[in-house]
């Protein structure tokens, strides 16, 4: 993206966007070290609880909710099972689904961590208004879409590059064995 001809503004947005990342993630680590959990495993606790109030929660919606891949997203309900935190059981419809559920262990630990994540929060998006905020969510669901899209061009460009390299280099292998004959 280019401002007057620069990509100066894109650079200092992509530079900020991972600073905040960065620190994000450190307050993610930080909430999971609270409870004992890694970042992930707090992620994917809390997340369960919230989709939990809207239905019934597989590792499908997780997945989708946390833009994970399914295998990911078993693996770390599977330690968060371990750790007796969550429960698996069978869809009560599809028997071929498992339903994840946030165990009494699980919800004593969120609400221990309650008070601390809420003053942490509050301190990192203070500088927002309400409307900015969901200003924000809005443009940030838009970049995850967008980006999704930019690492498939990003792979097909990258594939087809690569494509015609080989071909290229086959060419001139071709050519340079034409060379040696004459």
């Amino acid at each position: 993206m280019l401002v007057n001809g620069s990509d100066q503004k894109f650079r200092q947005l992509v530079h900020s966007l991972l600073a905040f990342l960065a620190r994000h993630s450190a307050i993610r680590e930080g909430h999971g070290a609270v409870i004992g959990l890694a970042g992930i495993e707090y992620t994917v606790l809390i997340s369960i609880r919230h989709l939990a109030a809207e239905g019934d929660v597989g590792v499908r919606d997780v997945a989708a909710h946390l833009h994970l891949s399914g295998a990911f997203t078993t693996t770390i309900t599977n330690r968060l099972l371990t750790k007796g935190l969550i429960d698996k059981a069978p869809h009560p419809v599809d028997k071929r689904r498992l339903c994840l559920t946030v165990t009494p262990h699980g919800d004593e630990l969120l609400d221990r961590l309650a008070p601390t994540q809420m003053q942490v929060n509050d301190a990192q998006f203070n500088c927002l208004t309400a409307k900015e905020f969901h200003q924000l969510l809005d443009m940030v669901e838009r970049l995850v879409k967008s980006s999704n899209q930019a690492v498939a061009l990003q792979h097909y460009l990258a594939e087809t590059a690569t494509k015609a390299e080989v071909a290229d280099l086959g060419a001139k292998r071709e050519t340079g064995r034409k060379v040696k004959k004459t």
